[in-house]
C-alpha cells in the first residue's frame, strides 16, 4: 500500500495510506537515538484493515515538531482531517507530545499518550532536564499545549508512577486536558509501553481505540497480564525496591527476573504461581 505524501517539508513530513476511509489513525514518530532523516513509513494495518485511514508524522530532528514549519503543517493537518467522522491516535515520548501539540489541528477525539512530554521548556518544567540538548530551539509559545491543544481531547496518559519525571509531566497534561485520564502502569520504565510490548499485548493496547473510549483499568488490566511473566517487569521492581531500602524485596524480584529470563531461553513454561511482591511500594 502506497502513501500519499500530504506534508513534505525539510524537517517535518506527514504521510497518509488509505485516504479515502471514513476514520483516521494517527501516529507520531518518537524521539531517536540518531535522527536526521526520515523513515519509508508503513501502514498500521490493524486500523486500515478495519476501514480506517492512517496518518503518521514525523520529524527529522529531536526538536519535539516545533521549528518553523510547525505552523504550516498545523495548517495542512486542519485540511486534511476535516472531512474524517472519528479521528484517534498514538503516540510515545516526543511523539506523545506532538499530538497533543496537534490535537486540535488534527481533530483528535481519542488519544492514548505513553510517558508524553509536556513541555521541553525549562520555564515550564525546570525540574525536567532530560532533553535539554533537544530544547536549544524550543519556542515555548509556540509549543504551548494549552493553547495548541484541543481541550476536548479525551483519552489515557500512560506512565510509571516511579518515574518521577514522567509522573510529572503526566500530571500536567491531565490538569491542561481534563478529559484525559492518567493511567499509572508500575514497573514499566521509559516508554511505559515496555511490558506490555514484552508480553505481546502491545496490539491488544492499540484495538483499544478501535472499540471506542479507552479508560485506565482496561490498560492495567493488560499490564497485569503482561508483568507477572516478565522479566523487564522484575528487574525494574528489584531496582525500585533496592533504591527504597527494601533489600529482601529486592532480591525476591531479582531472582525472579532471573528465573523468568532463563526459562524463557530454555523454552520452560514460567512459574505462575502467586506474585510474591504485592506489598505496597
Amino acid at each position: 500500500m502506497r502513501a500519499d505524501v500530504v506534508f513534505d517539508g525539510t524537517q517535518l513530513r506527514a504521510d497518509l495510506f488509505n485516504a479515502r476511509a471514513t476514520s483516521l489513525f494517527v501516529t507520531f514518530r518518537q524521539r531517536l537515538a540518531t535522527p536526521g532523516a526520515f523513515d519509508t513509513p508503513r501502514p498500521v494495518r490493524s486500523f486500515v484493515d478495519r476501514g480506517y485511514a492512517h496518518l503518521h508524522l514525523q520529524a527529522r530532528h529531536n526538536d519535539w515538531y516545533i521549528n518553523d514549519e510547525t505552523v504550516a503543517l498545523a495548517d495542512t493537518l486542519r485540511t486534511v482531517c476535516q472531512s474524517y467522522a472519528r479521528v484517534v491516535g498514538m503516540g510515545f515520548s516526543m511523539g506523545g507530545y506532538a499530538a497533543l501539540r496537534f490535537s486540535s489541528a488534527l481533530g483528535l477525539r481519542h488519544l492514548i499518550a505513553v510517558s508524553p512530554q509536556f513541555s521541553l521548556s525549562p520555564k515550564v518544567v525546570p525540574q525536567d532536564r532530560r532533553y535539554r540538548d533537544c530544547a536549544g530551539g524550543f519556542d515555548d509559545a509556540l509549543g504551548d499545549l494549552a493553547v495548541h491543544g484541543r481541550a476536548a481531547l479525551a483519552g489515557v496518559v500512560l506512565f510509571d508512577p516511579f518515574k518521577p519525571l514522567d509522573r510529572l509531566n503526566a500530571n500536567l497534561i491531565a490538569a491542561t486536558f481534563p478529559r484525559v485520564q492518567l493511567c499509572r502502569l508500575a514497573g514499566s520504565g521509559h516508554p511505559a509501553s515496555r511490558i506490555l510490548r514484552e508480553g505481546g499485548r502491545f496490539g491488544a493496547l492499540q484495538a483499544l481505540l478501535l472499540r471506542g473510549q479507552v479508560i485506565p483499568a482496561d490498560v492495567t488490566a493488560l499490564h497485569r497480564q503482561s508483568r507477572r511473566d516478565s522479566p523487564l517487569y522484575w528487574d525494574q521492581m528489584a531496582g525500585i525496591a533496592r533504591r527504597r531500602g527494601r533489600p529482601a524485596l529486592a532480591a525476591t524480584a531479582a531472582a525472579r527476573s532471573k528465573a523468568l529470563g532463563e526459562a524463557s531461553q530454555t523454552g520452560q513454561t514460567p512459574y505462575s504461581g502467586r506474585a510474591p511482591l504485592d506489598a505496597k511500594w
